[in-house]
């Protein structure tokens, strides 16, 4: 774990990197510009930066603020002249900093508060990981929680078609490789993540609900209504989509994504025609045609959810 000193003087960056390289590596920069270059490129190896106040052009609380935003596991100094306090003062107060090291520096003081800091950004390093596991494993259950959600609420909207309807969303999807829902590790706890896909489920509803509205009084051609809602033209017998988005995207929209009406189509859709559709490949995007909806193993909804992952435990 390295740590990132940036100051405009170049007798400081050098003492600084004697004084602090038996702790850890030094990178230094001499520049806000130059130290946000060096959190792009070596971000992941930074535990620590340090930054002067005062420096021509932008101040370095104003780095500190990028870092938090950015690099939020960085544990943030700022190290100023005694008269600069109230600057400190206030990066502190926003949360742009973790402490202050005043100028000049007292040598066992600054090793001290350095040594701690790596420590902390050490155990926030832990502490990521194992919430990166945690949401990482809540991501591979969510496109199989997804399927059961949805097939409740398909139950309840047009029971009699919702089991030939799910199966038949669940081949599509399969078809098309639905990737995993993405879910932001640093932003969404259990709670929090079941509460949003809460939410997914009642707006899949309500736009499960506009379209067979919409559709049973319309008396249209179903693929030309399909293809309507999509808003893509109906070529031949079959809708030619060149993007899974509207097949997959209602399984696989990241966490806290909204449900649009658009995405609540295609569901709807075979909802309206009992499952009677096909996805098929073609070139680089996707068929869908009419067809007699395929068979149906008894263990089938168990099946798609091992395929797409295991419901929460």
């Amino acid at each position: 774990m390295k740590i990132l000193y940036v100051d405009d003087e170049a007798m400081a960056l050098k003492y600084f990197e004697r004084l602090v390289s038996p702790l850890a590596p030094v990178i230094t920069a001499t520049s806000v510009e130059e130290g946000r270059e060096m959190l792009r490129q070596h971000g992941d190896e930074i535990g620590v930066l340090v930054s002067d106040q005062r420096m021509p052009g932008e101040r370095g609380n104003e780095l500190l603020r990028y870092a938090r935003e950015h690099h939020p596991g960085i544990v943030r100094m700022l190290t100023t002249a005694y008269s600069e306090l109230g600057e400190a003062i206030e990066a502190i107060n926003s949360g742009e900093i973790y402490r202050y090291i005043s100028k000049p520096w007292a040598l066992e003081s600054l090793r001290a508060d350095l040594k701690n800091a790596l420590e902390l950004a050490e155990l926030r390093r832990e502490r990521d990981g194992l919430v990166r596991e945690k949401m990482l494993a809540h991501q591979g259950q969510l496109m199989g929680s997804r399927l059961c959600q949805l097939l409740g609420v398909a139950a309840v909207i047009r029971f009699d078609q919702a089991e030939a309807a799910l199966h038949a969303w669940a081949v599509g999807a399969m078809a098309v490789q639905a990737s995993a829902p993405e879910v932001d590790w640093r932003r969404w706890d259990h709670a929090d993540l079941l509460q949003a896909e809460a939410r997914r489920v009642v707006q899949a509803a309500q736009g499960i609900q506009h379209w067979l509205s919409t559709w049973r009084d319309a008396g249209a051609e179903p693929l030309a209504a399909l293809a309507a809602a999509w808003q893509v033209p109906l070529s031949g017998d079959a809708i030619v989509l060149d993007r899974a988005d509207p097949v997959s995207r209602l399984m696989h929209g990241p966490a806290g994504s909204e449900v649009s009406l658009q995405d609540a189509a295609w569901l709807a859709w075979l909802l309206w025609q009992g499952g009677a559709a096909r996805v098929q490949a073609d070139g680089s995007g996707w068929r869908i045609v009419r067809a007699e909806p395929a068979a149906r193993p008894a263990d089938w909804l168990a099946a798609s959810i091992e395929r797409f992952g295991p419901l929460p435990g």
